[in-house]
């Protein structure tokens, strides 16, 4: 509850309630918040009192408001730091977030003439594609395409991509030394399908990601497009 007679203003005390609320998961990401009326009737302050709470919470990047529809609890934007041979699971570990997947696709083709270059296989060689719906605490962050030489890693599509990460497999089950990777960025309307998976409305924004990863002796082990919630998720560049 709040207290009026506190040398801490009231909008900074219900500010506070809110935010711990929303670090308890009592008020959970993307839920609505109660109203402007129902927060003065409870806790018994005017109307300025809550808005400036909500102006604060909403500074904060933790709530947004829809005209008409009310303030949510916003979900937590990810800053990513490009960090390539490091897989998504470790990434989001990293941040205290649980990582899943969901196998959208998984299938043995033929190397047609586009991927024999990139992969630096002949023509017709087996290429192994993953198509993956990444999830971050349950929610969809993005949609990964991956190819990978076949010879490189046999029997690949005997693991469950679901539960276990790409680069842990390759590593430890096949000792494979990635060596460094090329990424290019690059901004894009998500598709439908895209928009579907990700939980979009469209027109929606999004960032696409593609990566060349090459082994220690310079072969390529995997190309991956990576299609990112950009509401969602920021990728970031540091220097040493």
């Amino acid at each position: 509850m709040l207290t009026k007679n506190s040398a801490t203003p009231l909008h900074v005390q219900l500010a506070a309630l809110l935010r711990d609320q929303m670090q308890r998961r009592e008020l959970p990401f993307n839920s609505r918040l109660p109203s402007e009326r129902e927060l003065c009737d409870r806790y018994g302050i005017s109307r300025i009192t809550v808005r400036q709470a909500l102006a604060t919470l909403a500074q904060e990047g933790l709530v947004s408001s829809a005209v008409g529809k009310g303030t949510f609890v916003t979900a937590p934007r990810l800053d990513e730091e490009l960090k390539p041979l490091s897989s998504f699971t470790q990434d989001l570990e990293r941040r205290g977030m649980r990582a899943s997947s969901r196998l959208l696709e998984a299938h043995i083709l033929p190397a047609d003439d586009a991927w024999a270059e990139r992969l630096g296989v002949p023509r017709g060689a087996e290429v192994v594609c993953l198509h993956r719906l990444r999830l971050a605490n349950d929610s969809p962050i993005a949609l990964q395409v991956t190819h990978l030489p076949h010879h490189l890693c046999p029997n690949l599509l005997s693991f469950d991509f679901a539960a276990h990460s790409l680069y842990e497999v390759l590593r430890a089950e096949y000792h494979l030394k990635l060596s460094r990777s090329e990424t290019i960025i690059e901004a894009a309307l998500a598709v439908p399908e895209e928009a579907r998976l990700l939980g979009l409305k469209r027109p929606a924004a999004v960032l696409i990601s593609k990566q060349t990863t090459y082994l220690e002796g310079g072969g390529v082990i995997e190309v991956t497009r990576s299609v990112f919630h950009a509401e969602r998720y920021q990728l970031v560049t540091r220097t040493s």
